[in-house]
């Protein structure tokens, strides 16, 4: 289950240009030069589960050499949140896939 209060909460430029996306499915907005990992902790408690303990995460190193902030896009593929930017239409998943789907790069 995901909680939904906000993990970050913003206390400047909040003037930035809104950029639509969804998450889970559901629409919502980042500001333009998000993080992923920004834009769904401005939404939520955790940015998801780890795929082999199902235990929350919220992301580690925040410079992309840790393997905590993984999360997929609609489509199956895999981005590192604290190293990618939000993009008007992403459509993101913070669903844990089960292990052998994560080892295997999201392919079946």
């Amino acid at each position: 289950m995901t909680v939904n209060t906000a993990l970050l909460h913003r206390v400047a430029e909040t003037s930035r240009r809104a950029v639509p996306f969804t998450l889970d499915g559901r629409p919502t907005t980042a500001l333009e030069g998000d993080t992923v990992l920004t834009a769904i902790l401005t939404q939520r408690a955790q940015l998801r589960r780890n795929e082999f303990s199902h235990e929350p995460r919220a992301g580690f190193c925040l410079m992309g050499a840790c393997q905590d902030c993984w999360v997929t896009t609609d489509s199956g593929e895999r981005l590192r949140a604290c190293s990618t930017f939000i993009t008007p239409g992403m459509a993101l998943r913070t669903e844990a896939a089960d292990a052998a789907t994560f080892a295997s790069g999201g392919q079946p």
